[in-house]
């Protein structure tokens, strides 16, 4: 930088100082030493595109001061400056929260404004943490204070609201903002605030993300993060509960298979009291209390029976002859089942058929310790929905399916292979279907249950589309959904030079998007006097595919590029040969 004096007349206030330029600063502690010794400290200070002029980036309310100065004595001295080189917003704005928060903290919501207009400018949180000294989840706490309506900033600003409540705001949408705030307007109403503000945000119990028993990757609602706090919060509760009591009863089914007599799901909100019930093993008809709290959680309380159960069964039992000791102690029947486990499991060694029908089993049943999920094949929209369930791959895999269903005996209506055994003996029970089957039989289920359970958008389909040599001519062809995806212009001119030719595709550059979309639509079809082109592929769903324009980001491109490295390092080649391999 730049030292110079520089007349009061050749100064403002830059837009980029981080107090603003409209609102007068509170000068009380600052006048009276402007008025003894002048200005001492320089003012940060950049050109202005004006030329002869400066805009001060920080040091606002010493030129305030030196204005008044100036009016009280008809003229100051040039002001001391350090002047930055033009041009960089962003680092004039850094300028200007560096020395403002070194000589007067600012408050949170002036904060949130600057760190906000910096992130405008290019800066990433790791680049604002670095900078101030802080880390990305208190600059993220920081920005979070943006996402609220400029009135709720206000009150808080002003002391209307305290902190824990403004921070309790930041995980309520807009629409709940605006409801809170008609509350606070309402003289009748009492507007939530504090710890009853997130109760009231979530409707009566905020139920946190960590007490959930199923798999969040997979759940379809939102979820919401509170950067204040450790914890993410589901937003919709009644999905919730309808994803949570679904991984109760699977467990609850787990352990019925397992052998206890019952599952007792209790009340949601109710208690397990230890003195209304007593101890009872498995082997003594032990049952599995249930307990879940308003809060979601989730308790299993294992080999109990109630107090009164254990009367009756106690009178039941006077009379009954005395029990025989059993031949085996728990201990000694933990050392048997040990050994038997270790002893059929290295027999398994030498039997991949055997082996082979109880992996099936297990991926279709589950058991306590295999969890698989069947993919859901969630659509962004009715049309792409619509648009896969019609398609040509769809069709045969579907057509399998049911005759998988059939060969195992399933309900045919059973809408997946996965899951869909309902038998009472669980895993053991299936198994015995399969190993009356052979195996090009039990080979034939195997890709069907594959299908089902190989996850959209993952690595493994572009690793094994190239491996089986999917050709997607076969099984596409959509000429209604697809072209309406498509609305970024630069791509749909590349489309259309693709299957119109370049010459059509250079003439209509400068037509909107529903030309160019019309001549594609046109060409697919052979409507308006084009000509049909047939068998076109759009790139993106070649093994391996590719893209049209420069600018990356498809997922499926990324992708495959990462399996090319994979095969390579791992010396496979992707042909035909591979699809026979034992």
């Amino acid at each position: 930088m730049e030292l110079k004096h520089i007349e009061l007349s050749q100064l403002s206030v830059s837009p980029a100082n981080m107090r603003g330029i409209t609102k007068k600063p509170d000068l009380t502690n600052i006048l009276p030493s402007v008025r003894a010794r002048g200005i001492l400290v320089p003012l940060i200070v950049r050109p202005s595109a004006e030329g002869d002029r400066y805009e001060i980036v920080a040091g606002k309310r010493r030129y305030h001061a030196a204005l008044g100065v100036a009016e009280e004595r008809d003229g100051i001295d040039p002001l001391p400056c350090a002047v930055m080189e033009a041009g960089d917003d962003a680092a004039a704005l850094e300028a200007s929260l560096i020395e403002n928060i070194a000589r007067l903290d600012p408050d949170e919501v002036s904060r949130c404004e600057s760190f906000t207009r910096l992130v405008r400018e290019g800066r990433s949180i790791e680049d604002i943490g670095i900078t101030f000294g802080l880390t990305s989840l208190q600059v993220k706490r920081t920005l979070a204070i943006g996402n609220l309506l400029p009135r709720i900033r206000t009150l808080y600003r002003t002391d209307k609201i305290d902190a824990v409540t403004m921070r309790h705001l930041t995980l309520a949408t807009k629409a709940q903002q605006r409801e809170w705030l008609a509350l606070v307007d309402c003289a009748e109403k009492h507007a939530p605030t504090g710890s009853q503000l997130k109760a009231w945000l979530f409707g009566g119990s905020a139920i946190a993300a960590k007490v959930a028993m199923f798999n969040l990757t997979d759940y379809p609602g939102e979820i919401v993060s509170d950067l204040f706090g450790e914890d993410r919060y589901f937003a919709d509760a009644d999905a919730f509960w309808t994803a949570q009591m679904a991984e109760v009863e699977k467990q609850a089914t787990f352990y019925r298979d397992a052998g206890w007599t019952d599952v007792v799901v209790m009340e949601r909100g109710a208690y397990f009291n230890s003195w209304e019930h007593e101890r009872c093993p498995k082997k003594k008809g032990g049952k599995i209390f249930v307990t879940v709290s308003h809060r979601g959680e989730v308790a299993f309380h294992e080999g109990y029976i109630t107090t009164k159960e254990a009367r009756r069964r106690a009178k039941g039992e006077a009379n009954a002859p005395k029990p025989v000791r059993p031949e085996v102690s728990a201990a000694l029947g933990n050392y048997i089942d040990l050994h038997r486990h270790a002893a059929v499991r290295a027999s398994l060694l030498s039997e991949p058929g055997i082996t082979l029908r109880m992996m099936v089993a297990h991926a279709i049943v589950g058991s306590p310790l295999w969890r698989v999920d069947v993919e859901r094949q969630r659509a962004a929209s009715d049309a792409i929905s619509e648009s896969v369930e019609v398609s040509a791959s769809e069709a045969a895999f579907d057509k399998a399916r049911r005759a998988v269903l059939d060969l195992l005996g399933f309900d045919p209506e059973t809408p997946t292979v996965v899951g869909g055994y309902d038998g009472a003996h669980g895993v053991a029970g299936l198994f015995t279907r399969l190993a009356a089957l052979s195996d090009e039989a039990v080979m034939g289920i195997l890709p069907v249950v594959m299908g089902e359970t190989l996850a959209v958008g993952s690595a493994e389909v572009d690793l094994l589309g190239r491996l089986t040599g999917t050709d997607m001519r076969e099984c596409w062809n959509d000429t209604a959904v697809l072209p309406d995806l498509i609305r970024d212009k630069q791509l749909l001119n590349a489309v259309v030079a693709e299957v119109a030719g370049a010459d059509v595709a250079e003439a209509n550059a400068g037509a909107t998007a529903k030309v160019q979309r019309g001549i594609l639509v046109d060409c697919l079809i052979g409507s308006n006097g084009r000509a049909k082109v047939d068998n076109w592929l759009p790139r993106w769903f070649a093994f391996p595919p590719l893209g049209y324009t420069e600018r990356g980001g498809i997922g499926c491109v990324e992708r495959s590029e990462g399996i090319a490295e994979l095969l390579a390092s791992a010396q496979i080649e992707d042909e035909p040969e591979l699809r026979e391999a034992a």
